[in-house]
């Protein structure tokens, strides 16, 4: 029973970590390339829609792959990662659209140039 409390504790925080950290990916990169009516408007749309939503999907998740994978721990934390690292891509791939044309090619000056831009 308590190792059932754990993962359910662990897949919370996890999600919400992740969440958390997209939301403050996509903030940045709106924010450099002027999206959105103001920084205020898109924080809140950040803080009060996103991460719930991308939250709530993120839990689910990591509830049904540590269901389906069971007692495997090496082929359970690599099936996790993967999957919610694509469900993060994903969620950044549809809001990052907005940003593409006010940025030159498409992307924040940061944004590091071995890692391919956002999008499907």
């Amino acid at each position: 029973m308590a190792g059932r409390q754990l993962h359910g504790f662990l897949g919370m925080a996890v999600g919400l970590i992740l969440a958390v950290a997209t939301a403050m990916l996509l903030g940045r990169a709106w924010s450099a390339c002027g999206v959105g009516v103001n920084n205020a408007a898109n924080s809140g749309f950040l803080l009060w829609i996103f991460i719930p939503g991308l939250w709530s999907v993120l839990l689910p998740a990591w509830l049904a792959v540590g269901a389906l994978l069971g007692n495997r721990p090496r082929l359970h934390a690599i099936a996790l990662a993967v999957t919610l690292l694509g469900l993060v891509w994903c969620a950044i791939s549809i809001f990052w659209e907005s940003a593409t044309p006010a940025c030159p090619a498409g992307v924040p000056t940061w944004w590091p140039n071995f890692l391919p831009t956002p999008g499907f």
